[in-house]
């Protein structure tokens, strides 16, 4: 089976380390770019670029250009496999924190009736109902589970 990992570049590490574990269980995993271009083509890590959007204004083209380029680029992994996992860890005071980019890969994953895995629990937000609709599948944090699911 092939999965993609998604959630908040901010857990970029820990996708690099699920990656691992799960290549050791024998799947094939998709995880966002670590790297890509910065504002004169030079290569960042993607969590810098994660940092600069956090503070950029409006007259940061070229942040929000290499941000929709790495959204589009990960939207294409997601509709390239079989399952997606997403890593929906503790984040701006929010257990299972996901994001708006990540929500919006699990719309697409759902829409194209891929598997959808939750590292753990559902958060409680606004978007609890729409995220129970999807049906995703609770691993507890025991990545394990994902061959008995």
């Amino acid at each position: 089976m092939k999965i993609t990992l998604c959630g908040s570049i901010a857990f970029i590490d820990e996708m690099q380390s699920v990656k691992k574990q799960l290549e050791a269980l024998g799947y094939e995993v998709e995880i966002p770019d670590p790297e890509v271009k910065g504002k004169n083509g030079e290569v960042i890590l993607s969590k810098d670029l994660y940092e600069l959007r956090k503070n950029a204004d409006g007259k940061n083209d070229w942040i929000w250009e290499r941000n929709g380029e790495g959204m589009k680029s990960h939207l294409q992994k997601v509709a390239g496999t079989d399952a997606i996992l997403v890593l929906n860890h503790h984040k701006n005071g929010i257990n299972g924190y996901i994001g708006a980019n990540t929500f919006l890969e699990m719309g697409l994953a759902f829409h194209l009736n891929k598997k959808i895995y939750l590292l753990h629990p559902i958060p409680e937000a606004a978007y609890e109902e729409e995220v129970r609709g999807m049906n995703p599948s609770i691993l507890n944090g025991d990545l394990d589970a994902i061959g008995n699911l």
